[in-house]
């Protein structure tokens, strides 16, 4: 690995979480030389949930704290960032950075993984984004329905198809984890979670219509159309009162 090729990422950090201050064509840029370099780089989506997961579980903050890159995903990352004074340049959206990602892989060729969700789901992913993206080749794909036994199994999977990007799909507690514990034997250059954008892409779900993106409120929709999430979206006041009850020390380095 020849990490002197890659230049240095500006990060703010959200509670000693750092988090990536580039907008998605920098992201982008950055990750192309990733993949160039073959520097293998566990990329999070980062979002308020996680974060508060994170203060709450040490073993959780050191999986976020080792990750390779960290996008500001959710919109009260952005928010918080402004806060305490050290603004991102923009919203890094993981669903749209998949996207991206796929487009531009379509101009250098390449080879895709995913791993997670049900098996028809992953099944239907895997043909819409080899359909809509001829350029790029979906190497392989696996349900995210293995236990611990099976993980051998399935890093050699896919180690066998060296891909140069793998995404991830699966329940928002063993995502990121998974990809800490076996990104040194998967040594794929771009690791990346995607939560539920596997769901919208097959159309099993809808994403958040365009009116609740510009307002920033996906979660809410997310919410309306999933109401038991409503456990999981409890993080969210819960971040915003400690963003302005320690505002003084919201990107202070920890």
């Amino acid at each position: 690995m020849n990490k002197t090729l890659l230049k240095e990422v500006p990060t703010v950090p959200i509670f000693g979480i750092h988090v990536s201050k580039w907008g998605m064509d920098d992201t982008i840029q950055y990750l192309t030389e990733v993949i160039t370099s073959r520097t293998p780089h566990q990329v999070i989506t980062a979002n308020p949930i996680m974060i508060m997961t994170a203060l709450k579980s040490a073993t959780y903050m050191s999986v976020m704290k080792h990750a390779e890159f960290i996008v500001p995903d959710g919109t009260g990352v952005v928010w918080a960032a402004r806060v305490g004074g050290e603004p991102v340049q923009e919203r890094v959206a993981g669903y749209d950075l998949l996207h991206e990602l796929m487009r531009t892989g379509e101009n250098y060729r390449w080879r895709v993984y995913l791993l997670g969700s049900t098996a028809e789901v992953i099944k239907e992913t895997a043909s819409r984004l080899q359909q809509q993206y001829l350029g790029v080749e979906i190497v392989g794909y696996h349900d995210g329905f293995f236990g611990p036994e099976e993980d051998e199994v399935v890093v050699e999977q896919i180690r066998a198809t060296t891909p140069d990007i793998l995404f991830v799909a699966r329940s928002a507690d063993t995502q990121e984890p998974w990809i800490a514990k076996h990104k040194a034997q998967l040594a794929v250059p771009v690791m990346m979670g995607v939560g539920g954008s596997f769901d919208i892409i097959s159309g099993k779900t809808k994403r958040a219509p365009m009116i609740f993106q510009k307002l920033r409120l996906e979660w809410l929709y997310r919410l309306l159309s999933e109401p038991t999430r409503y456990r999981r979206m409890l993080a969210l006041p819960q971040f915003v009162v400690k963003v302005l009850r320690d505002r003084g020390n919201v990107t202070k380095s920890s």
